[in-house]
């Protein structure tokens, strides 16, 4: 058969590619074609165009970046076309790929999606459209099953990705990796800034003015690969800062805690039982546009699906150094961090186990039949 998978940013190229891997052992014969990253490139197929190209984030980003999101969206609907994909399988990236979808079916392709848009967040009327447009569902996080029952769609729930992706990762050598990145004997204090360049540039040097008021930690900045080191050297001036570029898990692996930008590093942190400190600065107008439409109560992954704060989260006028400084001495605290493992076992049963990629390869296969 033949795949067109479309992904649009770094956790998407995780998820992309174990699904890839998942599919070609359902289907080894598979031609897929797919707008990723390195690591789905990695597993073969053709790549079209990568994540980095379209990574645009917040309301004013995306506006400034219009013409070339729909030159970009013109170009893909012509690529499917000539393709002639059985299937076209979305991952998450809502914005482009749900516009891509009712294109699709209005031209006679089965479409699937896995990582549900987060309608569940904001915009809730947006599931009329996704019942109208897409053929399957696959959903990660265990309340979305339920929220989607309650607007009559069926979708399946398949367990989360980073489950599997943590629990197959080759396991680090700590003397090892410790000597290669001149780390020394200090706890490591992990900072992920996200992955974007607005978000690293909000949020980085305030993470890093704490160094100084804690000479005992290890600080170290997990790159993300989309970014350069050059564009992170600006930020990083103290000597007991460390950078290291595409190891995150690694990183995490050896981390006493973690001062964690909103998003999927929220789970992934706490999947690796780090203690963290979840922290969200936007632009203002995107922030204040935001506040207006997400109907949440929390910001964090770890959050919504424990339906309760477990990590303290920063946002925007909150995400200072003062604060942040406070928050991180309480997840160094020994009696703070035996709860907070406690919480994180819980979180982790809620996700459904192994085997998220495998699940849905075979649900989109079966399909297929």
């Amino acid at each position: 058969m033949k795949y067109y998978i479309l992904v649009g940013e770094a956790s998407g190229d995780l998820h992309g590619a174990n699904l890839m891997k998942a599919l070609l052992k359902e289907d080894p014969s598979a031609e897929i074609r797919f707008w990723g990253g390195d690591l789905m490139q990695e597993v073969g197929g053709t790549l079209v165009k990568h994540y980095k190209e379209r990574a645009f984030m917040g309301f004013l980003e995306v506006l400034m970046n219009l013409r070339k999101i729909l030159g970009m969206m013109s170009f893909c609907k012509k690529d499917i076309a000539n393709f002639k994909p059985d299937v076209l399988i979305l991952i998450d990236n809502s914005g482009f790929n749900l516009r891509i979808a009712k294109w699709a079916k209005e031209q006679g392709f089965k479409t699937n999606y896995y990582i549900s848009p987060q309608v569940w967040a904001s915009r809730a009327g947006r599931v009329k459209d996704i019942k109208r447009d897409v053929d399957a569902m696959f959903v990660i996080l265990p309340f979305e099953k339920e929220f989607y029952q309650k607007y009559n769609y069926d979708v399946h729930f398949v367990g989360h990705p980073l489950i599997d992706g943590i629990a197959g990762r080759k396991q680090v050598n700590v003397k090892d990796f410790r000597s290669e990145h001149n780390l020394g004997n200090k706890d490591i204090v992990v900072l992920l800034p996200g992955s974007r360049k607005q978000e690293i540039t909000k949020m980085l040097s305030v993470m890093l003015s704490l160094v100084d008021d804690f000479p005992n930690y290890q600080f170290v900045v997990a790159g993300a690969p989309s970014q350069p080191y050059e564009f992170y050297k600006e930020f990083i001036r103290d000597s007991n800062v460390k950078f290291i570029n595409n190891k995150t898990y690694d990183l995490l692996s050896i981390s006493h805690a973690a001062l964690v930008a909103s998003g999927t590093a929220t789970l992934e942190t706490a999947l690796f039982k780090v203690p963290q400190v979840v922290c969200y600065k936007g632009s203002n107008i995107s922030y204040q546009i935001a506040k207006r439409i997400i109907t949440l109560k929390y910001i964090s992954l770890v959050n919504l699906i424990m339906d309760k704060e477990v990590v303290t989260e920063l946002i925007q006028n909150d995400f200072t150094k003062k604060k942040l400084a406070k928050e991180l001495k309480h997840i160094l605290d020994t009696k703070h961090r035996e709860e907070l493992f406690l919480s994180y076992f819980d979180l982790e049963q809620k996700l459904g186990g192994k085997g998220a990629s495998e699940k849905t390869a075979k649900l989109i296969v079966s399909g297929l039949q």
